[in-house]
């Protein structure tokens, strides 16, 4: 299939035109995080960084870090975000940008998205290290392409649909992680389980200030879902895109964030950096 420059688009240098890079500036192991200053403090843990750019709220800096060759890019805040990054980063490795045709090898990235994100859960401490097996998208980014969710997914999404009783103009999904990068990223510092992701900070996640939420105590009944072991442990903005694109373009996909909010506590963190730190060594010695 030859892509037509309309949809493959490119900038005066033949990079992606979004994120601004050419194949040889990503490598095999990427780390995704929503804030650009938040790249700067991965990258200061590499033992030689060779690349450095940035365009727009895409940041990247790519280098090896104990002899592996890792880039940490910043993506800005969600699912639409992530929807620019996955399909530009897979162009870069699996389409020949000058021929603009499929390359005859496929590539498969390791993608981990490292942020911050609120617990669902009373029992789960602030700054704990909270690792995406699933996410359950309240945004619309899956809905826009012609991937059928596995029969066990759709189930998922069907029993949180009846255990929630959203209004019936949200439509999620329900989509996995990659089981070998949990694996990878598992210890008993972990808290694993559901992520939502929402399209928003406020209504989405259940905040009202000055205007009405269409949906009731939807913080509460995600803290309530329980399903053989699984149960919502957190919310945030990216995963379920991250996920969902990640597995259909054929690449590995898990999240693990620091939890800075704990909701049904009505607690938040009075200052993460340290633990930030602890987390992105934490990662970075497991990718």
């Amino acid at each position: 299939m030859k892509y037509p420059a309309s949809e493959l688009v490119l900038n005066a240098h033949g990079e992606v035109y979004h994120l601004g890079l050419a194949p040889e500036h990503i490598a095999p192991n990427v780390i995704l995080v929503g804030d650009q200053d938040r790249v700067g403090m991965i990258s200061k843990f590499f033992d030689k960084i060779e690349h450095e750019s940035q365009h727009r709220e895409f940041t990247c800096h790519t280098g090896t870090y104990k002899g592996k060759r890792i880039s940490a890019l910043s993506t800005g805040i969600g699912t639409d975000n992530l929807d620019i990054t996955i399909n530009e980063l897979d162009a870069l490795v699996n389409i020949d940008l000058e021929q603009r045709e499929d390359r005859s090898t496929h590539t498969s990235l390791n993608l981990v998205r490292i942020g911050t994100c609120g617990i669902l859960q009373p029992e789960i401490p602030v700054h704990s290290y909270i690792l995406s097996s699933h996410a359950y998208g309240l945004d619309n980014i899956a809905h826009f392409y012609d991937v059928e969710l596995s029969a066990e997914e759709q189930e998922m999404n069907d029993l949180l649909d009846r255990h929630l009783s959203l209004p019936a103009k949200i439509k999620p999904y329900f989509i996995s992680a990659d089981e070998s990068l949990l694996a990878k990223m598992r210890s008993d510092k972990t808290f694993e389980g559901i992520t939502v992701t929402s399209s928003g900070f406020y209504a989405p996640q259940g905040r009202q200030l000055r205007l009405k939420l269409a949906t009731d105590q939807l913080n509460e009944k995600l803290g309530a879902f329980r399903h053989k072991e699984l149960k919502v442990n957190n919310f945030e903005m990216e995963s379920s895109a991250l996920f969902f694109l990640g597995k259909a373009l054929g690449h590995k996909a898990t999240t693990i964030c620091l939890g800075i909010a704990n909701r049904p506590n009505q607690q938040f963190s009075k200052g993460y950096a340290k633990e930030m730190d602890e987390l992105i060594l934490y990662v970075l010695d497991r990718i």
